[in-house]
């Protein structure tokens, strides 16, 4: 168990308003997650904090912050679209602080039966469920299917001629292929893919860098883990080659986008009402 504090999830309700207020009044997960633990001076080690240890992928934070945006969801102040981005409601717009007891307790009143001993349902857009399978069997596969797995996801997105060379000591790289944008852009893309539960740190980042210069035009970095916030600011670091990070989270979301081990079936739901005024009527 760690001993790091990670905030509760009702102390990032206002951190999420504030955040949302900044960055114009909707913002991506991603974008959130930066802004309140800018707003709120996270440390790393606060930001490493796995929520399940056996299973790696989502952060204590992550999983708090995603509580956060349920509650206040409920309660009308946020909304989100289909494609994952957030915005405050007309309601939430004319909000500068809210009360997070009072959130708390209507949430909780909607609730038709209360869960007893204080369990609660997960987050609705965390769909812990799913996701935390999907990390435990991405955690479980040899390197080498690991590796397949993001060949086929990157062919997926559009790149093309991707080969999985995973050469040990060239720097951690472990692909490269083309990304074609419109049929007129092609960028030689070095991917590097980290299958573990940790934190990728900004010297794992330079080495990877070292390892691409002069070789492509862009490096990607994929892992189940999290990145520190130094190895983030590495990665985009001016006069140094620019370097995408996609961790586990957004990995996660990117395989059920395309359905790459992750069947989406879409479930009608039929309400019937009671006309009781027809009735009378008849």
């Amino acid at each position: 168990m760690s001993k790091v504090a990670v905030p509760q999830y009702h102390a990032l309700m206002n951190p999420l308003l504030k955040a949302l207020r900044d960055l114009g009044g909707s913002a991506t997960n991603e974008e959130l997650e930066n802004k309140v633990a800018e707003i709120m001076r996270l440390t790393d080690e606060q930001l490493e904090v796995l929520h399940n240890p056996t299973k790696g992928g989502q952060t204590q934070f992550q999983y708090r912050l995603a509580w956060a945006r349920t509650y206040l969801k409920k309660c009308g102040i946020i909304d989100n679209s289909s494609r994952g981005v957030w915005a405050l409601t007309p309601e939430g717009a004319k909000l500068d602080h809210v009360d997070e007891k009072e959130i708390v307790r209507s949430v909780r009143e909607q609730a038709r039966q209360p869960k007893q001993g204080g369990t609660e349902e997960e987050p609705e857009e965390a769909g812990a469920d799913w996701r935390s399978e999907l990390m435990g069997a991405l955690l479980k596969l040899e390197p080498p299917a690991f590796e397949r797995l993001v060949q086929r996801l990157l062919r997926e997105c559009g790149f093309v001629h991707v080969e999985v060379t995973g050469r040990s000591g060239d720097g951690g790289i472990d692909g490269h292929g083309i990304m074609r944008l419109g049929g007129l852009l092609s960028f030689h893309v070095i991917f590097q893919c980290k299958r573990y539960q940790g934190a990728v740190t900004p010297s794992q980042v330079r080495d990877f860098r070292g390892a691409m210069v002069g070789r492509a035009d862009k490096g990607l970095f994929i892992t189940t883990g999290t990145f520190t916030k130094e190895a983030v600011r590495e990665a985009t670091r001016d006069g140094a080659p620019a370097i995408d990070l996609i961790d586990g989270e957004q990995l996660l979301d990117k395989l059920k986008e395309l359905s790459l081990g992750v069947q989406v079936r879409k479930v009608e739901v039929e309400e019937v009402t009671l006309d009781r005024e027809w009735l009378a009527s008849v």
